[in-house]
């Protein structure tokens, strides 16, 4: 199980820089997932490490050794592309065959080894089979066969469901994850789908134009993302411009538009400094009457989507922002919703759910541009 460190490493496009002094560090056996825009890197990172793409500037070590001057065939990487590029003419078996066979293994072996592989990616009824005859999820698996069957101890999948329909990225996403932990792999998985990541990542980096943005546990991006970008893209989040205007204790106080004060739980910024305060859309509650304990804000329902595990409301504050709160499904009975269109209500904030950044030099509508 092969470990991966990324030192400063930069890689430009002629005006484009793909990638800005990035550095990154996996463990052995870890199952990472680069999450991030179209545009932000992903792919170029992916390719670096395979030896697919020479960087500029930086430096790259598996198992603590450079392998700046090795080409991709001695890096000990299998690179599966989110286009299947199969053989067309070549059965399954054939397919998976080729990458051993490609190294200088007998027939015979190489074979053996194909057909073993394929027992684990639960294709082996399909060995005879051509790649038009299968659906994609299996060409999919086909691809990945390949790969592990080139005795590749890492594994580089390029958004390898991003052709996938929503019922079948559900299930191979983690039938992914299965087979490189049963095989001992190490595995980089790009994606641009933040639930994909949250589901299957041991840990996750988050790219914005070719720079890191944050590394971490699921959990921990979830729960203490570093900046907006992060706030937004890693899970719906609700931002409101204000100004720190005080501090009591542990917490801050935040003045938004028209007056609205906000207490948040956390001192990072100095009284008199312009702040953006962020909720999760989960975690900005709907009720019908104000509670002492927490922040209450007045406002009205502008709309309503049903997006099966929860209801999405719109809701206008009373200073003309607008958030988004979801309430979970099971609140709902049959044919009634917990709140209506056009109605009054208060939007209540926990002071411990919030998080304060400083105010984007373009402002917060330019740093939210990129989604």
């Amino acid at each position: 199980m092969p470990s991966i460190r990324l030192i400063s490493v930069t890689k430009r496009f002629k005006d484009n820089v793909a990638l800005d002094r990035a550095s990154l560090n996996v463990r052995s056996g870890e199952y990472v997932c680069v999450l991030g825009p179209t545009g932000s890197g992903k792919t170029t990172l992916l390719r670096v490490i395979a030896g697919l793409t020479q960087p500029d500037s930086g430096q790259l070590l598996i198992d603590g050794k450079s392998v700046d001057e090795m080409g991709p065939e001695d890096r000990g990487t299998a690179y599966v592309p989110q286009q299947y590029a199969l053989f067309p003419h070549l059965t399954v078996l054939q397919n998976v065959a080729f990458s051993p066979l490609a190294k200088g293994y007998k027939k015979a072996e190489a074979f053996e080894i194909a057909r073993k592989v394929l027992q684990t990616v639960k294709l082996a009824h399909r060995e005879g089979a051509f790649p038009s005859e299968l659906s994609g999820g299996m060409q999919q698996r086909v691809t990945l066969a390949r790969g592990i069957a080139s005795g590749a101890r890492l594994l580089l999948l390029d958004e390898p469901l991003g052709a996938l329909d929503a019922r079948l990225r559900m299930e191979l996403r983690t039938e992914l994850r299965r087979i490189a932990k049963d095989l001992s792999l190490t595995a980089i998985h790009v994606t641009h789908d933040q639930k994909e990541a949250m589901s299957i990542a041991d840990t996750i980096v988050v790219l914005k134009d070719g720079n890191i943005q944050q590394t971490g546990s699921p959990f921990h991006l979830y729960q203490d993302p570093a900046s907006i970008f992060v706030s937004s893209f890693v899970g719906g989040s609700n931002f409101l411009p204000g100004v720190v205007v005080g501090i009591e204790g542990t917490n801050s106080l935040v003045e938004l538009r028209d007056g609205i004060r906000i207490r948040v739980h956390q001192r990072s910024h100095r009284r008199g400094e312009p702040v953006i305060l962020s909720v999760r859309q989960e975690l900005t509650i709907l009720r019908n009457h104000a509670d002492e304990k927490e922040n209450a804000i007045p406002g009205e329902i502008r709309g309503t989507s049903f997006v099966g595990d929860a209801i999405e409301y719109d809701v206008e504050l009373d200073n003309r922002e607008t958030v988004k709160c979801k309430v979970p499904s099971y609140y709902v009975s049959e044919g009634s919703l917990p709140f209506q269109t056009g109605e009054r209500v208060f939007v209540t904030i926990d002071p411990h759910d919030c998080n304060l950044y400083s105010e984007p030099p373009l402002g917060l509508a330019k740093e939210l541009e990129a989604f």
